[in-house]
């Protein structure tokens, strides 16, 4: 059963693991799709709370995403869930179903029509307020020689966090 929490009660706790690995989710063209993402934060922006998620253009969610103008983040804060973000961030929602692939359980969001995972501890549901390509020649040499020589630079999504959640 999900909770409703205040989107700042788990932050410590996410901003943790999301560099360990989290799930993006999104709905598109009734397609859903997964994929794992190390990179992002939370935070107040407008006056409203704020999850922001950078993805590559290459990548399948890039094209769902920035149609259907929404998301959601789902974490493991315990430990689980190896096995599945690692093929998750390697195979392509393009070319197979992840979900079914990794046994994760899609829930129906609340509030957005991107699905949670059920399997995890702590969600985020967000609609896209602001999307932001990155500009290459303002990235610090250093970055963009390590991250980007291959020229796949990141769109950031700014999503209103408009729910927050957690398994009790």
């Amino acid at each position: 059963m999900l909770t409703e929490i205040p989107y700042n009660e788990l932050s410590k706790e996410a901003l943790e693991q999301l560099s360990k690995g989290a799930f993006l989710n999104v709905k598109g063209e009734d397609k859903e799709n997964t994929m794992t993402i190390a990179w992002g934060t939370t935070g107040f922006i407008w006056g409203k709370p704020i999850f922001v998620v950078a993805v590559r253009y290459s990548r399948y969610t890039y094209d769902l995403i920035n149609k259907s103008n929404e998301f959601t983040v789902s974490i493991p804060l315990n430990g689980q869930l190896k096995k599945e973000l690692g093929v998750c961030g390697k195979e392509s929602g393009r070319d197979k179903d992840k979900f079914k692939e990794c046994n994760l359980t899609p829930v129906k969001g609340k509030n957005v029509a991107s699905s949670m995972i059920e399997e995890c501890d702590l969600h985020y549901e967000c609609k896209v307020v602001y999307k932001q390509a990155m500009e290459p020649s303002a990235v610090d040499s250093a970055i963009d020689e390590k991250f980007y020589s291959n020229n796949n630079y990141h769109v950031m999504f700014y999503g209103e966090i408009v729910g927050c959640y957690t398994k009790k």
